[in-house]
């Protein structure tokens, strides 16, 4: 059969700037809601006391003011871009990798998800200087000025390494999420019927991303809880940090806290990821489309 029509695939800085404009769109989307300050704030908390979204929303307001929902808001502005660029770009990357090395023509499900580990370990190296400034800002006992005091500080007293503190559990955390995330959209999408119109093909977008942030939501908090107690404790020299290893500070938490600690920050997070990951998928695959538009033949 001729390939004359195929489409070509689009290049490399085009995935990257899609992703760059969705993760900017999904920012400013539901920062306003406060979850990354609540979802921190929820997983900082030590023992087994909950206080659950409401709460937690409540005692911030009341106790700090409204603008401490909005503090730690420059960091993500600054990673969004660079963060989802990576994601989608090393997303199209691997998977055009994966299907060369298997000999396949098109997508699988299993090396969607190959795709979507391996993206997210990608992602993983950009994001953790970005996540350990938001951590350390959004931390009720913070004492820093702003972003860039932060920074001195760590630096200062850890060395430039010191910004990567929580490299490992990152790795883990953004493995998870992207597997479960691109995992699922190939499912979804191949379930949902076929799109007959631009809006049904963005709907499938949304409905399938949104799908994919709940599936990488559920399977990455446990490991997003780590990662803030491992990023929010300072390191007192001579003494052995209680959170240092992903998987034994799994074992701890749930030890001293209950499994469902593994879970603290759950709602803020998913009521955030879920309709964040539809919107992520439906701005990248727009934008994509935009591309193919404005590049002509042969990307259309």
């Amino acid at each position: 059969m001729s390939t004359e029509h195929k489409p070509k695939p689009l290049p490399f800085v085009a995935n990257f700037a899609a992703g760059a404009i969705a993760g900017i769109s999904e920012i400013l989307t539901f920062y306003p809601l406060g979850e990354r300050q609540v979802k921190t704030r929820m997983q900082l908390e030590t023992g087994k006391s909950q206080h659950g979204l409401v709460g937690t929303l409540r005692g911030i307001v009341k106790q700090e003011g409204v603008g401490r929902l909005y503090r730690g808001l420059v960091p993500p502005l600054l990673l969004e871009a660079p963060k989802r660029a990576v994601k989608f770009a090393a997303n199209d990357f691997w998977g055009k990798t994966y299907m060369n090395v298997y000999g396949e023509s098109k997508m699988t499900q299993n090396l969607s998800i190959l795709t979507g580990c391996s993206a997210g370990a990608t992602e993983s190296f950009v994001v953790v200087p970005f996540e350990l400034v938001k951590i350390k800002l959004q931390d009720k006992t913070s004492t820093y000025k702003g972003p860039m005091d932060v920074v001195k500080q760590v630096i200062r007293r850890d060395g430039l390494l010191g910004l990567y503190a929580g490299m490992e559990s990152t790795f883990w955390r953004h493995v998870y999420w992207n597997g479960g995330y691109f995992g699922c959209i190939y499912q979804v999408k191949e379930l949902l019927p076929k799109p007959e119109t631009q809006q049904a093909q963005l709907f499938n977008n949304f409905v399938s991303g949104a799908i994919g942030g709940f599936a990488g939501t559920v399977l990455n908090t446990p490991f997003d809880v780590v990662k803030s107690r491992i990023q929010g404790t300072e390191k007192v020299p001579g003494v052995v940090p209680k959170y240092n290893w992903t998987y034994p500070a799994l074992v701890t938490i749930a030890r001293e806290e209950g499994v469902a600690a593994l879970y603290k920050g759950f709602v803020p997070k998913v009521l955030r990821l879920a309709p964040g990951g539809g919107v992520l998928l439906l701005v990248v695959e727009f934008t994509l489309g935009v591309f193919r538009q404005v590049l002509g033949p042969p990307y259309i």
